[in-house]
């Protein structure tokens, strides 16, 4: 699913505020002390997005999923997400280039397609 810019800077903000200051996630009944063990994405999520023109890469970035994104996308199943951390994609475009202190440029496009264990593990 491709995410706007607002959801991925609400998300981006709660891991920030909690997981990597080292504090358990909230979920809206608990804290979430099972976090996330792996995330998985299909060869053909990734290459819809590598596929497009002048793209050369794809930049991940750490989220942790908050109530909105949660049930926006993920419905009845959406307790069970938030305050997961989560991995979210963007394109790098041959034009995005390296900035002066050497960082990738992502884009402002965001997707978060993966499947996340837990809760769906093998």
């Amino acid at each position: 699913m491709k995410i706007t810019k607002e959801q991925f800077e609400e998300m981006k903000a709660k891991y920030d505020k909690e997981i990597k200051k080292g504090k358990p996630a909230k979920g809206p009944k608990r804290d979430v002390e099972n976090q996330t063990n792996w995330e998985s994405y299909s060869k053909e999520d990734l290459m819809e997005v590598l596929n497009q023109d002048g793209v050369i890469g794809l930049k991940f970035h750490l989220t942790e999923y908050t109530k909105e994104v949660a049930e926006e996308f993920h419905g009845a199943d959406a307790e069970q997400y938030i305050g997961r951390i989560n991995l979210v994609y963007s394109p790098v475009y041959a034009s995005s280039g390296i900035d002066r202190s050497g960082r990738v440029q992502g884009s402002e496009e965001y997707y978060d397609r993966g499947q996340t264990c837990p809760p769906y593990c093998e």
